[in-house]
């Protein structure tokens, strides 16, 4: 069996191994089992670590992933490496650190939700992006508001964590949170004051290396809470980035960057009313139309580039009553696709569209005296059927 180096020191960067096995895989990839290892397997709702493994006199090979298996921890690498040869692992440190955070500043919040409103744990998703959980409870904004500000005061208190292998009597008396029964070698990760709870991943040593953890959105989920939380490298990134949007948006409005929420506001209420205006404009433009409109015995086929469905509706009832066919308006344009509205008082309409549209690439539907769809058929096309 593989010992275990990442649960005797999580912050444990590089170390000497010796290679057991060595068995190739699919993909140019070959399983390595090592005597000891940092780097941790995938398990307890966080990912495998990375990094590399560097034989003393050959090129190192990159570890893809690490799994935990019956014979072992097995190292999945970009290059094989003989059975007996002495290695060299290196995390990708970086990469490690954060999901540290990550993983401790989860046990943070779902300690305290615990602890302040009686929640469960039920989901534990970590991404690179974010980390996702799942509570079996509803709480309310000013709830999580709490939540966050205590997470951050433990944070702040730098409070010592701790993870150890309680005998099974001592299992037994001890009050913690698990999704699973379980009854042998648990190890138990104890926030001073704060949380306690079975997980097998390699956590910081102390709250403070958190840095920070940021609640960023929050959904009712299954009669419970889903929230979505940035911790440590990943919630400085995350403010950073939104900083760089809030700077954008400040900019572009001309306003300060604790203004920008209502710089926005303002745009959009002077596109509502800009809105207005446009409405109001092609209203008249549509009686306009209609004023112009010529008589026919035939049928009338109309394009207007800029109007709307309900002006494309007026504009057909006028030119109903002016010809003795159809009249047929159109707005769009061949490459886009035309949206159109026909009408007639001498056509059933709705018994002919399956004709029309199989002429023009159409669909839609209506009554009897008026349909509205849309067309796929050019211009030229429109016109010369309607001609």
């Amino acid at each position: 069996m593989t010992i275990k180096l990442y649960d005797q020191d999580s912050h444990l960067q590089t170390f000497s191994a010796q290679v057991l096995a060595c068995t190739p895989l699919e993909e140019n990839r070959w399983a390595v089992l090592l005597d000891q290892t940092a780097f941790f397997p995938e398990g307890g709702g966080q990912l495998a670590d990375q990094g590399q493994l560097t034989p003393a006199d050959g090129a190192a090979a990159e570890v893809l992933d690490v799994q935990e298996r019956p014979e072992g921890i097995v190292h999945v690498c970009s290059a094989p490496l003989p059975a007996e040869t002495q290695v060299q692992g290196t995390l990708n440190w970086p990469l490690r650190f954060r999901r540290m955070q990550c993983h401790s500043g989860e046990h943070v919040i779902s300690g305290l939700a615990h602890r302040l409103y009686g929640c469960n744990n039920v989901g534990f998703h970590m991404g690179e992006d974010a980390v996702i959980l799942d509570f079996d409870r509803e709480l309310s904004p000013e709830e999580l508001q709490r939540l966050e500000n205590e997470a951050n005061r433990v944070i702040w208190e730098n409070r010592p964590v701790t993870a150890t292998y309680p005998a099974p009597t001592e299992l037994e008396a001890l009050d913690y949170r698990s999704k699973l029964e379980l009854t042998e070698n648990v190890r138990i990760v104890t926030i001073q004051d704060c949380d306690v709870c079975a997980c097998c991943a390699p956590h910081v040593n102390f709250t403070g290396e958190i840095g920070l953890v940021k609640l960023i959105d929050a959904m009712r989920h299954r009669g419970g809470t889903r929230l979505w939380m940035v911790a440590g490298a990943l919630a400085l990134a995350d403010y950073q980035s939104k900083q760089a949007n809030v700077a954008a948006i400040s900019a572009a409005l001309s306003v300060k960057q604790g203004e920008a929420a209502q710089g926005v506001a303002r745009v959009q209420q002077e596109l509502q009313d800009l809105g207005l205006a446009l409405k109001e404009a092609k209203h008249a433009l549509v009686a306009e139309k209609c004023k112009t409109l010529p008589e026919t015995a035939e049928n009338l086929c109309l394009f207007e580039p800029d109007l709307d469905i309900p002006g494309l509706r007026t504009l057909v009832n006028t030119g109903v009553a002016r010809c003795g066919g159809i009249c047929a308006a159109f707005t769009g344009s061949d490459k886009e696709g035309y949206r159109c509205v026909m009408g007639s008082r001498t056509v059933d309409l709705r018994a002919q569209a399956k004709a029309i549209h199989q002429a023009l690439g159409g669909k839609g539907g209506g009554q009897p005296g008026m349909i509205q769809g849309s067309v796929t058929a050019s211009r030229a096309e429109i016109e010369a059927y309607f001609a």
